[in-house]
């Protein structure tokens, strides 16, 4: 649930959301943040969030890096943010989160949100994450497999030999690979999903079309995990989750 407190802190004014922009190489630590929202208030929200949240955490080291809007919940919110590392992330929460950005906006912002604790706190394993790459248009999917104990190197591995091929067959646009960050969360006051770890993988398409065609085709690839190690099939027991997005403001690249 939301901790309350954090909402008694503050946001100063912002400009357009950088969709996946500012991800420099500085970048290491990523946030994937899911809100869900109380219904019809996402158009208001995202508005906030533009005005209020995005130059004010980039002042400070929070980098907001995307902001989607889930084309299967009307009622979900989706965003990334990116640090230079852990202790600059902490750095960063704190100050944002006590400052006058925050404590402007925090009521305006708590009144909308029904939970906001759908965290990972995730590492970059492969491709840029970037504006160029991911784009301000069309449809972004983001595919999220839980790891349970499987080591996270090895199901790299497996991604890299089996499942990055399946995608690419089956017209998949690959932008970037990340999982679990392992160190633990320094800004507790902000929930993560510390023992859920995962591998997720981001693709991009041009439209909801393209997106289900591929979706289509995906699922109909057979025999990728014939022969696979005893050891990563509990990363593969559960389907992954798949999050179908387009992003809420389509800005420049930086």
């Amino acid at each position: 649930m939301i901790d309350r407190r954090l909402f008694v802190a503050g946001a100063a004014g912002l400009a357009a959301v950088p969709l996946l922009a500012a991800a420099s190489p500085e970048l290491s630590v990523f946030e994937l943040r899911q809100y869900t929202l109380k219904g019809g208030t996402r158009t208001a929200f995202t508005r906030l969030f533009e005005q209020q949240f995005v130059t004010s955490q980039d002042a400070v080291g929070c980098h907001v890096l995307a902001v989607f809007r889930d084309l299967d919940d009307p009622d979900r919110f989706v965003w990334i943010r990116g640090f230079a590392d852990m202790d600059a992330r902490k750095t960063a929460l704190q100050t944002f989160y006590t400052g006058p950005a925050w404590q402007a906006h925090r009521n305006e912002a708590n009144a909308m949100i029904l939970d906001s604790d759908n965290v990972l706190l995730l590492k970059r394993i492969s491709g840029p994450v970037g504006p160029k790459a991911l784009g301000n248009k069309g449809v972004t999917r983001i595919a999220i497999h839980r790891l349970r104990d499987v080591d996270p190197a090895a199901f790299a591995a497996f991604f890299d030999a089996r499942m990055r091929p399946e995608i690419r067959g089956a017209g998949g646009e690959l932008v970037v690979t990340l999982a679990s960050e392992a160190a633990a969360n320094n800004f507790p006051r902000l929930p993560v999903r510390e023992h859920d770890p995962v591998f997720l993988w981001i693709a991009h398409f041009p439209d909801e079309a393209g997106e289900r065609g591929f979706d289509t085709r995906l699922r109909a690839r057979s025999g990728w995990r014939d022969g696979i190690a005893d050891t990563l099939l509990p990363a593969l027991m559960q389907k992954p989750e798949v999050l179908r997005l387009a992003p809420s403001i389509s800005v420049p690249d930086a």
